[in-house]
């Protein structure tokens, strides 16, 4: 890449450069439009004195090949944008009977001749081309045009055994957090655990159910980014349980039954867990929309997941907690899990009287207390 601080390449450095220039190299170069440049063409034979550029690929807006009315000869057609149909058309005047070099990267892929002047910003460019060849330089000036540069971020070529042996750990892993997960929701919740760990079984089917639909209609591989993606979202979605039991035992602790706290605790719980699941997904989504390579397939699966746990904890865990506590059996203080709430509520000691102390003294009729 040009040093855009030095002095522009003139003419005599370039010819210099022109004489001593051989075509075996094929690659190309990028240089400034004021340089004088010496370039091969591509069918690296012939090579060219090139003068400071006209025009500059920003400058065109379409570029198509097609075929002339009555003729049938293939041609492209070029389009410009206003500046540089107005420099095109300074030149072509100037310039009728002389060569116009095309280059992409600092080689010359079209040198076509000025029959005329050429205004409007319209411009054919003829030369026996082939469909091929005519369509080959018109996605040349098309994209050529875009100010891009590409560079391979990663690669990763790795064995089948490899594979397997990756694929193997992410899901033991998986699993280990899983185990973890439901044993924490038996020991604290008990019945409530239950319904944790069902909900959990039900994601687990919907997530599995999503995958296999998009693989089939899209074509989606499960990458081992995306396993470490639905390990992290078991976190999350066993948040919303958490988030959910929690508020429910504060409606307990402040004297309710367990079907009338359903209701009132899904109400703050559920503004809690839509805060918490959109912030979940904003940030995969930004990731996925920056992200390239693995990464991508991490911020996909961990915002497919954020999804469906919304899903799973609207119309599967509040309504089955809705119908479980109509269930007498299941609000008991040994089995549901809100049984140390229900009795911390209950023992509450009363607030001690102080004893009351009455003096001796004299009444009207002489008795004394």
């Amino acid at each position: 890449v040009p040093d855009p601080g030095a002095a522009p390449v003139t003419q005599e450095e370039a010819a210099a450069e022109y004489a001593t220039l051989t075509c075996d190299d094929q690659t190309g170069s990028v240089d400034r439009a004021e340089d004088f440049i010496a370039a091969c063409g591509e069918d690296g034979v012939v090579k060219y004195l090139l003068g400071p550029s006209v025009l500059e690929g920003t400058d065109v807006t379409d570029a198509t090949a097609g075929t002339r009315a009555g003729t049938g000869e293939w041609i492209v057609d070029l389009s410009l944008n206003n500046s540089g149909a107005d420099a095109w058309a300074t030149y072509t005047t100037a310039n009728v009977g002389n060569s116009v070099a095309i280059t992409l990267d600092g080689r010359v892929v079209s040198a076509p001749t000025i029959n005329s002047a050429i205004v409007g910003g319209r411009t054919e460019i003829t030369g026996n081309f082939s469909q091929a060849e005519a369509t080959e330089l018109a996605n040349q000036l098309k994209y050529g045009a875009l100010p891009l540069t590409f560079e391979q971020a990663t690669a990763q070529t790795i064995t089948t055994e490899l594979g397997e042996e990756q694929l193997r750990a992410g899901l033991i892993a998986g699993a280990i957090g899983v185990a973890l997960v439901f044993v924490y929701a038996l020991l604290y919740y008990r019945l409530l655990g239950l319904v944790m760990i069902a909900s959990l079984l039900l994601s687990a089917v919907v997530v599995y159910g999503s995958l296999v639909l998009l693989s089939r209609e899209l074509g989606l591989a499960l990458s081992l980014a995306g396993i470490a993606g639905f390990i992290v979202s078991i976190g999350i979605t066993a948040d919303s349980f958490v988030v959910y039991f929690e508020r429910l035992k504060d409606e307990i602790r402040e004297g309710r039954s367990l079907r009338s706290a359903v209701p009132r605790a899904w109400v703050r719980a559920r503004r809690t867990i839509l805060s918490a699941d959109a912030v979940s997904f904003l940030a995969a989504a930004i990731l996925y929309w920056l992200a390239i390579g693995d990464v991508k397939g991490f911020a996909f699966t961990l915002g497919l997941s954020t999804v469906l746990d919304l899903i799973v904890v609207f119309l599967f865990t509040h309504p089955l907690m809705a119908v479980l506590s109509r269930v007498k059996s299941f609000g008991s203080n040994r089995f549901s899990g809100l049984g140390q709430v229900d009795r911390g509520r209950r023992t509450a000691p009363a607030t001690a009287r102080e004893p009351e102390l009455v003096g001796a003294g004299s009444s009207t009729n002489g008795s004394t207390r």
